[in-house]
C-alpha cells in the first residue's frame, strides 16, 4: 500500500472518531460545512445541457424547491449563472453580470431563496479555468484584465502571462492563476456570489486546467459550505488505480479543502452493470474500487451529468452515458455507499424515477449512511455485487446484478427493482 493511501485512510479514521463530538456544532453553525467530517449530504444536479431552453430555468428551480427538499436532497448544484458567450454558460464573459440564458439575476436570487427556505444549500458552477472577451478575444470587463491574465501559449497571440499550470482549453482564453490580481478579483467575485447572490459553495469546472493549489487558496479565502472539483481524465479499465490516484493527487494539491467527483467509480460501475463485470467494483484490498475506496470523505459519486449523459426531451452531450436501462442499479450503489452521492436532474424529474430514488435516499438517511461509512463487500463476481454498509444508526445491505443474493435472516427488504435490492437491519 503506497504512502498516499495510508495517509488518506488514517485521516478518514480520525474524522470518524471525531464526528460525534462535532455533530452538534455542524447542525447549528451557519458557517459549518459538509467538507469535513461524516457528511450526510445528498446532492441534486439542478440542470442538464439543454435546461436554458426552458425559460426561465430559475423559475423551474424555484417551483421545485419543495419537492427537492422533500426528496431528501440537502444541496443543489446550479448551472453557470453569469453572462457567457455560450447558452450553457461554460464560456464565461462578464463574471459579475448574473443575467444569463437561464434567467435574470432577480430570478436567480428568488430560486436560491426558495431553496434556502426549504433548508437546501446551493452550489454555483464556477468556471475559472478560462474566459472570453466582451466583444473580442480577450477584452475582459467585469472585471477588467489585460493580456497578462492569459497564459503564454494560448491560442490568442496577444497573451503575455506566465506558463499554464494545467491542461489547455482551446475554446476560450486560459487564465493565469499565478497573477495576484487574478486571484484577488476571483476571490472578491466568489465572496460577492455568496453575500449578494446567495450561493453557499462551489462546483469547480475543468480543474485539470489549472493547479489544484489555487482551488485550495480560493476555498481558504471564501469558506464554502461545500466544494467539488471536476477532474475528468481518461480511465484505463486495466489500471483504475492510476486513475483514482490522479484524483488523490488533486485533492492533496487543494490541501484537502475540496472534494472531487468520483469519475473512477462512474466508469467502473457502468462497465460492471453493462457487461456483468461486477468484480471490477472491489479492489485488491477488498475496498470499493473507485476514489471512494481511498478517500471517501472527499469523493462525490454520480451516475451521469450534463456532459456525460442525455438531456430532455432529447439530445444533450452524451459523451459517456450510463446504460439507460440500468440507471437504478447505479443509484442503488451510490446511494447506499460512502462519498457524497449526486442525482442527475434528467433521471429524477424527466425520466420519472423520483419515487424509486426517494426510497433509496430515505434508507440512506434512516440508517445514517454517510460519506465515511464502512463497506463490507460480500460478493463481486460475474453476476452480482453485494455489500453491507454500516451507518450511524443501523446497517444497509444491497445487491445489484442479475445474480441471486440475500443478506439472510434478520433483514427487511426496504426497496427493490430490476436487478437491484436494498435491505435494512
Amino acid at each position: 500500500m503506497d504512502k498516499k493511501r495510508v495517509m488518506h485512510r488514517a485521516w478518514a479514521v480520525g474524522v470518524s472518531l471525531c464526528a460525534g463530538l462535532f455533530a452538534g456544532l455542524f447542525a447549528v453553525s451557519a458557517s459549518a460545512g459538509e467538507l469535513d467530517g461524516n457528511s450526510s449530504a445528498v446532492m441534486l444536479q439542478g440542470f442538464h445541457w439543454r435546461s436554458q431552453e426552458t425559460k426561465p430555468w430559475w423559475n423551474v428551480i424555484q417551483s421545485n424547491a419543495a419537492s427537492i427538499a422533500a426528496g431528501g436532497f440537502t444541496m443543489v448544484w446550479l448551472p453557470p449563472s453569469g453572462d457567457a458567450a455560450s447558452l450553457e454558460g461554460y464560456l464565461p464573459r462578464r463574471l459579475s453580470v448574473q443575467d444569463s440564458a437561464y434567467g435574470t439575476e432577480a430570478q436567480l436570487k428568488a430560486a436560491i431563496a426558495a431553496l434556502h427556505g426549504q433548508g437546501v444549500r446551493v452550489l454555483a458552477d464556477v468556471v475559472i479555468n478560462h474566459r472570453v472577451g466582451t466583444t473580442g478575444w480577450a477584452d475582459f470587463t467585469f472585471p477588467t484584465w489585460g493580456c497578462s491574465a492569459v497564459v503564454a501559449g494560448d491560442e490568442w497571440t496577444g497573451a503575455c502571462g506566465g506558463a499554464d499550470s494545467g491542461d489547455g482549453f482551446s475554446a476560450a482564453r486560459d487564465l493565469d492563476h499565478s497573477k495576484t490580481f487574478v486571484q484577488t478579483d476571483l476571490i472578491a467575485w466568489l465572496n460577492w456570489m455568496k453575500t449578494t447572490i446567495g450561493y453557499d459553495g462551489w462546483r469547480y469546472d475543468y480543474v485539470k486546467g489549472y493547479a489544484g493549489s489555487y482551488v485550495g487558496q480560493y476555498n481558504a479565502a471564501t469558506s464554502p459550505y461545500f466544494s467539488v472539483g471536476e477532474l475528468w481524465t481518461d480511465l484505463n479499465l486495466a489500471n483504475p488505480d492510476a486513475h483514482r490516484q490522479l484524483i488523490m493527487n488533486w485533492l492533496d494539491a487543494t490541501g484537502g479543502r475540496s472534494a472531487a467527483f468520483d469519475f473512477t467509480t462512474k466508469g467502473l460501475l457502468q462497465q460492471a452493470v453493462q457487461y456483468n463485470e461486477f468484480w471490477r467494483l472491489k479492489d485488491s484490498q477488498g475496498k470499493p474500487a473507485g476514489a471512494m475506496g481511498w478517500w471517501p470523505a472527499k469523493t462525490v459519486t454520480f451516475i451521469d451529468n450534463h456532459d456525460t449523459g442525455p438531456s430532455y426531451p432529447s439530445g444533450g452531450q452524451n459523451h459517456w452515458p450510463f446504460p439507460s436501462d440500468k440507471v437504478m442499479q447505479g443509484y442503488a450503489y451510490i446511494l447506499t455507499h460512502p462519498g457524497v452521492p449526486t442525482v442527475y436532474w434528467v433521471h429524477y424529474y424527466d425520466w420519472n424515477q423520483a419515487a424509486e430514488i426517494n426510497k433509496l435516499i430515505q434508507v440512506r438517511r434512516a440508517k445514517g449512511v454517510t460519506s465515511t461509512s464502512a463497506v463490507n463487500i460480500v460478493a463481486a463476481d460475474t453476476s452480482r455485487y453485494a455489500a453491507i454498509i454500516t451507518g450511524n444508526t443501523g446497517s444497509v445491505a444491497m445487491k445489484i446484478g442479475p445474480g441471486a443474493w440475500t443478506p439472510g435472516a434478520g433483514w427487511t427488504l426496504a426497496t427493490s427493482g430490476s436487478n437491484y435490492a436494498v435491505w435494512t437491519q
